[in-house]
């Protein structure tokens, strides 16, 4: 019997990803028919690249200018980027020896059509473009196509351009470590264990520095469960290192950069960059937290448009960086950046939060059960467990808890099973019964999934307004540890309940909650970039605020009795939903329906 639960929890959990994988629409390359790419080389076409040597002053990402002409153009006509800029049939893996291998067997890393800067391209063959390229441990080439994404044709190629050292140490990624005076950084270079050895060089800001050792992953394309992740989407990941600073001072501002000692003796150097030590759990002093889910990824330069993507993920980038000073640690809860088997997404992401990434902790939740488990797009759930660090105890299971001053964090894993008697409800329940509400009064609980309330529009009509068993499996537990607040993602949209158990309202305040709460506040903030979704018109007693719109949540502890919630939009920063938690500890003490164990008269 229980295997068949399984199994069911299985087969609606694959049929609401397909879901949202429909609503989400294609992945802009996957559009691209580049196995049906044919040569029309035309010797009066051209496209000329310039710079050619990008990276001359040590920065990662540069724009370039293009200068194209075709003796027959369309308004199908468009560009390719190229990255490694030998994108022809040599390079193809042989996979059947009697087959001639396509002209083509690799995606462009971004694409945009020629007229896109030039409007009389069509009447004229002359046009321009600039594009935004990033060091992706590789060269670049250009190619203009006729015959729209289904029927390319190859007309010209440009000249080759390249980073001074394609294979810099880029992108750091702070995490916190197991350990609360732990971090860890994760980067990516194109410097393998039998080229160099990688370490970050770190210290108190101004006082000495010491070196750590970093460990190196890579993975081949055999790692990859199918197309196109394993085809056309494959793009050499280069190495991911992780080195682990300890020992840390609470609160203490260090100074960091990203080394490599070659072989030969040399050293190569990133930027340098700062972090400031996580508090002490149970220190009071004030604390922020940023939590969004499902932003994506955008390009700057307008190509590669997805589904509505242009400019809110870029949007909520700019405002965390922005805000970055007044933020300590960032949860980026599931749906990371849509790549969606194009592995050259996954750089491009990390190139466009380095700021925030690079300052501050940012800790990611697992999503997309497809991905993982049955290879829809052929990832495999390989990039997100190796581009980003999360303390946890099995990377293949995500579900781990990291303490913040005075917070505690228990994050769940949706693609795994939460059920009573699984190992992740145990996991669960653990973290949320271990916490020392005195000393960490602030309890919260995300997933990317929505395991609470939700008046998404394929929510309400399943009639759950959750995931399907989600709040039926976890409710007890929320109630009986007393759960602040459950932040959840993948409805791409933002919604807070009132305090809610059982379907019931248990505080009618909206703004101002002074003691105990009686139950859980629920909050959907998927509002980070990715297309937005709708709202059903039925209403619900427990949906207090809803918004149509982009957006992030600000957690600002001030003390062990003061909490602010923010609600503030994308396009601007501005807030608008918020409510204040203040009480004591008695308050948490204080028993309510289902939190309090049960008691006899004796005692």
């Amino acid at each position: 019997m229980r295997g068949l639960n399984l199994i069911s929890l299985a087969i609606l959990l694959i049929i609401t990803t397909l879901q949202e994988a429909w609503a989400h629409g294609d992945q802009p390359l996957s559009k691209i028919a580049i196995h049906k790419a044919t040569s029309d080389l035309n010797g009066l076409a051209f496209v000329k690249v310039s710079p050619i040597v990008l990276g001359l002053k040590g920065q990662n990402t540069e724009w370039v200018r293009l200068e194209y002409s075709s003796p027959k153009p369309s308004v199908d006509d468009w560009i390719g980027v190229f990255s490694p800029a030998n994108f022809s049939a040599s390079t193809c893996p042989e996979e059947n020896p009697r087959v001639y291998p396509p002209l083509l067997c690799s995606a462009p890393i971004k694409f945009q059509y020629a007229n896109y800067s030039s409007p009389e391209y069509k009447n004229t063959g002359k046009g321009y473009l600039k594009l935004q390229l990033i060091n992706q441990r590789s060269d670049f080439s250009f190619a203009l196509f006729s015959g729209g994404l289904s029927n390319p044709k190859l007309v010209a190629v440009s000249n080759q351009v390249a980073f001074a050292n394609p294979n810099a140490p880029v992108y750091p990624r702070l995490a916190q470590g197991k350990e609360w005076n732990e971090m860890t950084v994760t980067w990516t270079s194109g410097y393998g264990i039998n080229e160099a050895y990688p370490f970050v060089e770190w210290g108190p800001k101004g006082g000495d520095q010491v070196q750590s050792p970093a460990g190196t992953l890579t993975f081949d394309r055999n790692s990859m469960c199918g197309a196109p992740a394993r085809t056309v989407g494959w793009r050499d990941p280069g190495f991911i290192h992780t080195s682990f600073l300890k020992e840390l001072w609470p609160n203490a501002v260090y100074s960091y950069k990203l080394g490599h000692k070659l072989f030969n003796g040399t050293y190569v150097w990133s930027q340098q960059y700062q972090f400031r030590a996580s508090p002490y759990p149970g220190q009071n002093s004030l604390q922020r937290v940023v939590i969004f889910g499902d932003m994506g990824k955008d390009e700057a330069d307008g190509s590669n448009e997805y589904n509505n993507f242009q400019r809110s993920s870029l949007n909520t980038t700019r405002e965390l960086i922005r805000d970055l000073n007044n933020i300590d640690i960032v949860f980026h809860i599931g749906d990371i950046c849509y790549a969606n088997g194009y592995l050259s997404q996954w750089d491009q992401f990390t190139a466009q939060v380095e700021p925030i990434t690079s300052t501050v902790p940012y800790m990611i939740a697992r999503d997309w059960i497809l991905l993982r488990e049955h290879g829809l797009w052929g990832g495999c759930g390989v990039l997100a467990e190796n581009m980003f660090y999360v303390p946890a105890d099995n990377r293949a299971k995500f579900w781990y808890s990291t303490d913040y001053g005075m917070f505690r964090f228990c994050i769940a894993d949706t693609e795994h099973d939460w059920r009573e008697g699984t190992e992740q409800y145990k996991f669960i329940e653990h973290c949320l019964a271990t916490v020392d509400r005195q000393k960490q009064p602030w309890l919260i609980f995300l997933a990317h999934r929505v395991l609470g309330y939700s008046s998404c529009t394929s929510y309400a009509e399943e009639g759950s307004f959750e995931e399907p068993m989600g709040r039926e499996s976890l409710q007890k537990l929320w109630q009986k540890y007393k759960v602040d607040i459950a932040v959840y993602g993948h409805v791409h949209s933002y919604e807070r309940t009132c305090p809610v158990y059982q379907n019931i309202c248990t505080n009618e305040e909206k703004h101002y909650y002074k003691g105990t709460l009686n139950g859980t506040i629920h909050v959907v903030a998927g509002g980070g970039g990715a297309s937005l979704s709708p709202f059903t018109t039925l209403q619900t007693k427990w949906s207090f605020f809803r918004d149509y719109d982009y957006g992030f949540i600000k957690l600002t502890a001030f003390d062990h009795s003061n909490l602010l919630f923010e609600y503030k939009k994308s396009r601007d920063g501005k807030v608008y939903d918020s409510f204040r938690i203040s009480r004591d500890y008695r308050d948490i003490l204080a028993c309510t329906v289902d939190s309090c164990p049960s008691m006899t008269l004796a005692s």
